[in-house]
Order: C-alpha cells, then structure tokens, then sequence
C-alpha cells in the first residue's frame, strides 16, 4: 500500500481536480497537522486550567434556571484547584461511565468475534446474494458488522469487494459500499453495540450538568437507529446505483481494473461454520426467550417500580446482558467450530479482545481528566446556560437549531472522526444547553448520530480511509485520495441530507427514539 503522502501528492498533480476535491484536500493537509486526539484532549484540559482562571477572577456567572441559584467559574490555577486535578485524577477516570460499559460489553463482544461467529455470519449473509440486490444487502450487512467495533473495517471491505464480484461488478465499488456503510452510517443498526454504550455513558455524564438524576441507556435510541439504517441502507444502494457505479464505469472506460490480482478471501462457509452458526442462532433465541420469561411476572426482580419495563434493572443494566448475549452465542459457536476446546480460552479470548481497546481506554483517559476539569470549573453550565439564553432570545426554532448542530459537528469531525471523541468533546455543552431549551438528552444523542456519521467516511484524516485505498489500489493502483473522495462524496452527501430529514420527520411526528423514550 502506497503512503498517504505519496497518494495525495498525486492526486494533487492530476488536471481536471475539481474545487471540491480541492477543498478536501486543504482539509486533509490542516487536519493533519492536528494533534492525536489524546494529546487534543490534554490540550483542551490546559486551555480549560489557563481560562479558568481570569474567568473566575472577572466573576463570570449564570443564574441556573433550575433553582435560580448563580453558578460562578471557579479557577484550577488555585490551592483548591490543584488538589482537585490531583486529587480526582483517578476517580476521574474511573468513574468516566463509558469507560465501565465499553469494557463490559466487549467481554463478551470479543468471544464472538475472536471464535469467528461474527466473521462468519457476515460472509454467510452476503454469499448468495441476488445480483440486483448485492448493494443494500452489503450495506445492510455492513452496518450490522458495526458490532466488532474497528475490525468491522478490516472484515467487510474485502468480503464486499467479492460479493460484488461474485455477481459479476466492479469490487471497487463493494469496497466503497462496504468502506460508506460501516463508517458512514457508523453507530447505528438492528443490534445494539458497543458504540451504543459509550455514547449513552457520555450523555448520561453530561446530562448530570443539570440533573444529576438523568440517565441514558444503551437502548435509548433503538428505534431511531433500526429505522436509520434501513434507510441509510437504501439510500446508499440508489446513490451507488445512480451515481457511484457509473462513475466507476466511467474509471474503467479510461483505465481498466486490474483482473490479475491476489485473490480475496473466500466467503463459503465450510459444513462445520455453518453448523456453528445455526447452533449460535439457536443459542441466541433460547437466550432472547430466557430474558422474556424473566421479565414477565409482575415481581420480577428485573422489572421497575410499579412493574415498570422501560425504567427497570434490565433497562439500566442491558450492558450486562449485551455481554452475556455474544458470550453465551461466542462460546457456542466456538465449541462447535473448535474454537474453544477448554474453558481456559474463554477467558484467553477475552483478553485478546480487551487487547484492542487499549488505544481506547488511553483516549478515554485524557478525555475524562478534560471533562472533569471542565465540569468542576463550571464553565459548561456557564457557556450552556447562556448558549440557551441566546437561543431563546432569538427566538430559533428546535428546527434550525437541530440544522446548525448537525452543519457544526459535521465540519468538526472531518478533522476529529473519533465519533466518541467527538461526543464526548461537544457533549458537555450540547446536552446541557439543549436541556435547558426542554430538548431532552437522547434527542440530543440522536442529532449527534446524524451529524456525526456522514462525512467519517469522506476525510481522509480517518485511519480507515487509508485502509479502504489500500484495498482499491489492488484493482485500480493509480487510486489516490481524490479517487476514493469523488466516491464517496455523493454517498455522504445525500446520507447527511436523508438522515437530516428523516430526524426531523421523527421529531415532527413525536415518534419514540427508544423503549420508553419519548423525543419531546
């Protein structure tokens, strides 16, 4: 795979650029000169620590609508503060609640992954696809793939390439359908994954800016996400079809893909996976059924006051029973497959799992010492109070402030396409502000979503793009970055403007977002 630098010099050197691609390109060269976004976050704790204190010392306030009490900033650079980033440090990251629910949920994500079930499940449902209908189902398929966090990119790229060729199309653009619908419609899908959990930590942390009570769960924007991702899935489907395969054909006219190229991998199920996964399915309904006939009795220990389902144990802890849901089918499928031989791999897998959130854990160090510091200082409640005030005196609509939220963070995160750590830089003002203009937190998760997924997949400052270069070179090796833009830019585009008027067709029919979660 050809570096980054050298691909983009040539994109740079070839006529006919068009001012779009251009753009992107001047975002590729600022983004990159971005730090880490471990060191982003270290960096915004400093400049939290250096504005804290003249802030402070100028009596910067906000009369909190709640109890009509004046919330003023108050100074790191001060005894009390020193002791409070020292202090905390700890607690700070222990206590960050994504930091809790990721762990746990990728227990029991990683045995179904590291046993193969989830490889496996992916290549059997796009197999034997109907050529008329390859796009959605990899796109489909692609989203649901989400469940393996980062390896989804590694897996499914390569597996679209072949289910496009194995129907007789470019695997080019399966490598774009696959490469879009995981990183473009990242967060979303029919099962509840990972990315749900910490999303929800983070909201649940910044809702306690005005209620400390508040919390979010996985599951809070189940319904809106099921439904986005057939639509998305849709979508992307017409726009390749429209669009996308056309320009690749227009590519080919020009310069034919290569045909004399190492093989991709092989998507047959062997007799023995295919056991397995109809033994997993088995597990994961006896499971699903086992959960239904614990919540049923009116007392069951499972259930809320007053009976209630939706505020529940299960509710508040569906983490857990995420964890134990891809334990229970990993080790099925693993001990049919061979996977699992001894009760000691279990374990092994999960550590080889856990093994991949490290670089995750170390971001969530640095952003829970920057959300601490900015909660302690009072500076969120301070700029969300006044952020509403501006809002309300203004007189905007929940309509244009859902827009110029998702324009913001959708400009944002072509240079910082962590989407958790995106979220968990804008959270700590979005919620709360929004809060305050009685729009509650998972209404505000679910904009965020929509804001955030789009254009992951159209700046080349996510690790990923490189990846799904690398594999279109294989077919098409005079490929660059402005190749895979004007591929993808058409698919993140219009995936903005549908999920845009799909969240707001929600919202303007009061639809719930999730179990029990009303949007307004």
């Amino acid at each position: 795979m050809e570096g980054g630098g050298g691909v983009r010099r040539a994109v740079r050197e070839r006529p006919g650029t068009s001012l779009v691609l251009r753009a992107l390109e001047v975002v590729d060269r600022v983004g990159n000169k971005l730090p880490h976004p471990f060191w982003l976050f270290v960096i915004l704790g400093a400049l939290v620590v250096l504005a804290s204190w003249p802030l402070a010392a100028l009596g910067v306030s906000a009369v909190s609508p709640a109890d009509g009490e004046r919330i003023a900033v108050r100074s790191l650079v001060s005894g009390e503060g020193v002791r409070m980033m020292l202090g905390d440090l700890i607690d700070n990251f222990v206590n960050f609640p994504p930091l809790g629910l990721i762990v746990v949920v990728m227990l029991g994500v990683a045995v179904a992954d590291k046993t193969g079930l989830l490889p496996a499940m992916m290549r059997g449902a796009l197999s034997r696809v109907p050529p008329r209908l390859v796009t959605f189902a990899v796109a489909l398929t692609s989203m649901f793939g989400q469940v393996a966090s980062d390896a989804a990119f590694v897996v499914i790229i390569p597996l679209a390439m072949v289910a496009f060729r194995a129907v007789g199309r470019s695997p080019v653009i399966g490598a774009v359908v696959g490469y879009v619908s995981v990183g473009g419609a990242s967060s979303i899908g029919l099962v509840i994954t990972g990315s749900d959990a910490v999303f929800a930590g983070v909201t649940t942390s910044a809702a306690h800016t005005i209620d400390p009570g508040y919390a979010v769960t996985p599951v809070s924007n189940y319904y809106f996400s099921a439904v986005s991702s057939v639509i998305l899935a849709i979508s992307i489907t017409v726009v390749t079809e429209l669009v996308v395969a056309r320009r690749v054909a227009a590519m080919n006219r020009a310069e034919p893909e290569l045909t004399d190229v190492e093989e991709l991998p092989d998507m047959t199920l062997s007799a023995g996976e295919k056991t397995g996964v109809r033994r997993a399915m088995i597990a994961a309904a006896a499971f699903l059924a086992g959960v239904v006939l614990a919540v049923l009795p009116s007392g069951s220990p499972l259930r809320g006051d007053g009976g209630s389902i939706v505020d529940s144990p299960l509710m508040d802890n569906v983490a857990v029973v995420l964890m134990l849901f891809f334990l229970v089918i990993g080790v099925v499928y693993g001990a049919t497959t061979g996977t699992i031989t001894a009760p000691g791999d279990v374990p092994e897998l999960m550590a080889r799992g856990l093994r991949e959130l490290v670089p995750v854990l170390v971001l969530f160090f640095a952003a829970s010492q920057f959300l601490g510091y900015f909660k302690w200082t009072n500076i969120g409640q301070v700029i969300a109070i006044g952020g509403a005030d501006l809002l309300r005196s203004l007189g905007a609509s929940p309509v244009l402030i859902f827009v110029g939220a998702i324009v913001l963070v959708s400009v944002l995160n072509l240079l910082l396409t962590s989407g958790s750590a995106m979220w968990a830089l804008v959270a700590p003002v979005l919620v709360p502000m929004l809060m305050l203009l009685d729009i509650q937190p998972e209404t505000t998760q679910a904009l965020f979503r929509v804001a955030d997924a789009p254009t992951n997949s159209l700046t080349p400052m996510s690790p990923y793009f490189v990846i799904a270069l690398g594999f279109i070179r294989r077919y098409r090796p005079s490929a660059g970055v402005g190749t895979l833009m004007s591929l993808v830019l058409p698919l993140a585009l219009v995936n903005l403007c549908v999920w845009t008027l799909l969240f707001l067709a929600w919202y303007g029919l009061g639809l719930p977002l999730g179990p029990g979660v009303p949007i307004r």
